[in-house]
């Protein structure tokens, strides 16, 4: 990196983010400087078009503000040049002619956005933290997978907190040894996907990798499963079939449940452990295997061990290396990745929302965002995935709201706001709490403007009465009976 891009890096670590405007009227230029300076945002200002595309090519932006009428060139003309370039960046096109028509030719020319002169000062600083969030956010997933694409290859592998990095670097620690390796974890936190990394990093990836639901099966068909038999072994044995292990040999078997498996395939399974071969049912000849165990658990084996559950023995066979998975609860900084994620998976399974680079657009909006932060996600990543996917089969535009999230998960909480001893927002208040707490005050002054009258108030501010009944429910917002004082 260039001293000059390490410098503006730098700087933007300190500031909301680097905005350019581009415009030919001096006014607007310092009306706007003020205006996002007092915000936060470093500010670069560029007088024409000519101007504007040199510092666009000089340096790195986090959101352009961009004049559509210039004296040198327009400013779709700008638009066009740069996104040949620069697909990225988000870029809001100025206007003073606040047509539908040219609404419709900047947003196809590849504009993120446009606002009218004069324009609300409140509404564009909330658009424009929404734009540079939501653009920092797919960056930085960009980055942290060719991060550890790099690092371990683990693309699949979704998180930044510093739980999930701990997780990954003992992953690609054990990775490539013959170790015996424990997942534990609650139900849905991907405890297979780890297993799979774990195999698909090691000596062995070029190998079977065969995973096992010990629950689901049957003490009899898992020990069939797993070691094989003979023919003429038992009523249903028409012919030989081998077992996991034989057709695993020299690669990777993933049990998941073990805390299921019988007292009798407990000692089978020591046995295969310690001595490396077995015997197929029903077969007097012995078996000679090397395959890599993986064993997962959504409970606490130690004390299935105290109670006489598990045997202790094949408990320390099988615990050699030892790697939790958290809990969403306890990584919900991972939360937005994860859902850039699914957004992007479920957009192409169902061909939604698909951008013509190839991304899917959709986007939560900040409330419905702040509703899954909240929940605690007892079926972790595997119920985050769910509730992504239907957001995306049901929605009908870009931006998700909290119309389309389970009915479990709504009724979860209301959204929490921080207060400060005045009863005000805190200095380091997120932009989800800046919206929240504008919608509420809103919503309470459409209230007592319409005397508390739902349907009224819902008119007023131009939204479907079950948005705002929904939105009432919340954010915590009492009723009162008309005529009450």
């Amino acid at each position: 990196m260039s001293e000059t891009n390490t410098g503006q890096a730098v700087l933007a670590e300190r500031t909301k983010g680097r905005i350019l405007v581009i415009d030919d009227e001096a006014d607007i230029r310092e009306s706007l400087e003020v205006l996002l300076q007092m915000e936060g945002y470093e500010v670069e200002l560029a007088v024409n078009a000519t101007e504007g595309l040199a510092r666009m090519e000089a340096g790195s932006y986090d959101l352009v503000l961009l004049d559509l009428m210039m004296p040198d060139r327009s400013g779709l003309e700008v638009l066009d040049e740069v996104r040949q370039r620069d697909r990225e960046t988000p870029i809001f096109l100025i206007t003073a002619y606040g047509s539908t028509q040219v609404a419709v030719n900047a947003l196809k020319s590849g504009a993120n956005d446009y606002f009218s002169k004069p324009w609300d000062n409140e509404k564009l600083l909330l658009e424009i933290g929404r734009m540079i969030g939501a653009h920092r956010l797919e960056r930085e997933n960009v980055q942290l997978k060719r991060a550890l694409k790099q690092r371990y290859g683990f693309e699949n592998i979704i998180g930044k907190s510093e739980r999930m990095m701990k997780v990954l670097d003992l992953v690609g620690q054990v990775a490539p040894s013959r170790s015996t390796v424990m997942i534990t974890g609650e139900t849905g936190t991907g405890k297979e996907l780890i297993a799979k990394a774990i195999h698909s990093h090691s000596p062995r990836a070029d190998q079977m990798f065969i995973a096992v639901n010990t629950g689901a099966l049957t003490p009899e068909l898992l020990e069939s499963t797993l070691f094989g038999h003979v023919k003429g072994a038992f009523t249903s044995a028409v012919s030989s079939r081998k077992g996991y292990f034989e057709e695993a040999n020299r690669g990777t078997i993933f049990f998941d449940e073990i805390s299921t498996i019988s007292a009798d395939t407990q000692v089978k399974l020591l046995r295969v452990i310690q001595e490396r071969q077995f015997m197929p049912l029903g077969s007097s000849e012995l078996v000679k295997v090397d395959v890599r165990l993986i064993a997962a658990a959504n409970v606490d084996l130690k004390k299935l061990v105290e109670e006489g559950k598990f045997r202790e023995d094949l408990y320390y066979r099988l615990n050699v290396i030892p790697i939790h998975m958290p809990a969403l609860r306890d990584r919900k900084e991972d939360i937005p990745l994860l859902v850039a994620h699914f957004f992007d998976k479920y957009g192409r399974e169902n061909e939604k929302f698909m951008s013509t680079a190839g991304r899917c657009e959709l986007e939560f909006e900040a409330e419905a965002l702040q509703v899954l932060m909240d929940y605690n996600w007892p079926g972790n990543v595997r119920e985050l995935e769910n509730a992504v996917e239907r957001a995306v089969v049901l929605s009908s535009s870009t931006r998700v709201g909290v119309d389309v999230l389970p009915e479990h998960i709504l009724e979860a909480g209301g959204l929490r706001i921080r207060r400060d001893e005045e009863g005000g927002l805190p200095a380091d208040a997120s932009l989800f709490e800046v919206v929240a707490d504008y919608e509420r005050r809103k919503i309470i002054e459409s209230l007592e403007a319409c005397h508390y009258s739902q349907t009224e108030a819902a008119e007023r501010l131009r939204i479907p009465l079950s948005t705002l009944n929904q939105k009432i429910k919340r954010l915590d917002i009492a009723i009162r009976k008309r005529g009450d004082r």
